[in-house]
């Protein structure tokens, strides 16, 4: 056992599992080592703790369908890395971080209080207007992960891009 009773061997294997992915997807962790692993740490702790791996940065609640904005990788990184080159807790780096082209800063936090976050935990988005035909013979689920979309009566299991559970779809239209 380590800090936060976590294996260094649990910790190189979801190093290794999330490397995989976030190259994979196109995104990357933070190199530097020491600070990544920490952080996984974390991550691991929470998921033995919760039962899902909330962020590690983020004060969870227990309960999976108030965290669903915040299990890792939470509904934020891609906005986080769009403006300021990492996610709120610097796991996942721009090209810019990766490649030393940009100085990695704080990350101010973009989730909204409790009492502005939606029964699933993320923000209340209003609907825009909408391109597709009115009566579409099944509803649009998008994961909030990658952004996948998918028409069919329920979403699926897993996303067949990020491998996202069933939790991390909604309704899209």
């Amino acid at each position: 056992m380590n800090f936060f009773g976590v294996t260094e061997p649990e910790v190189e294997r979801v190093y290794k599992r999330l490397f995989a992915e976030a190259e994979g997807g196109g995104y990357h962790l933070n190199p530097d080592l020491e600070f990544t692993r920490n952080l996984l740490r974390g991550y691991i702790r929470n998921e033995q703790r919760y039962g899902y791996p909330s962020c590690p940065c983020r004060l969870a609640s227990g309960k999976r369908d108030d965290d669903l904005d915040i299990i890792c990788p939470c509904d934020y990184r891609d906005s986080d890395l769009d403006e300021y080159g990492a996610c709120y807790c610097a796991l996942y780096v721009s090209d810019d971080i990766l490649a030393k082209t940009r100085i990695l800063g704080p990350v101010p936090e973009r989730r909204p209080p409790r009492r502005e976050r939606g029964q699933a935990g993320t923000a209340m988005i209003a609907p825009g207007p909408s391109l597709l035909p009115e009566a579409l013979p099944y509803p649009i689920w998008r994961c909030k992960v990658c952004g996948y979309l998918c028409a069919r009566d329920q979403p699926p299991g897993v996303c067949p891009v990020c491998k996202a559970k069933k939790d991390r779809f909604e309704r899209f239209l």
